[in-house]
């Protein structure tokens, strides 16, 4: 299949699907100076748009990968306490 067919499927592009009524909670974290932040901002409005609890930041200053860069960056600190803050949630009873 090539790259350009499988661009355009929803489990490789999610803004492809239809519908994104019912999934679950989400967390969309994006950062100011990435290619795929207003992909990912689009993403967190159509999901807000579709029902789904949404939690959305962009981090401002901030490239592509940021979030693994823990002793570079306090924004990566604070982004990777609020993923895990995030699935802590999701764990809950």
């Amino acid at each position: 299949m090539p790259d350009e067919t499988l661009s355009r499927q929803p489990y490789a592009s999610p803004l492809q699907a239809d519908d994104l009524s019912g999934l679950p909670p989400a967390l969309v974290i994006t950062a100011e100076y990435d290619v795929l932040r207003d992909e990912g901002n689009q993403y967190a409005i159509r999901l807000q748009s579709a029902g789904v609890a949404t939690q959305w930041k962009c981090y401002d200053g901030m490239i592509h990968g940021f979030a693994s860069r823990v002793r570079v960056f306090d924004a990566a600190r604070e982004a990777c306490t609020q993923i895990a803050g995030a699935l802590q949630r999701s764990f809950e009873p």
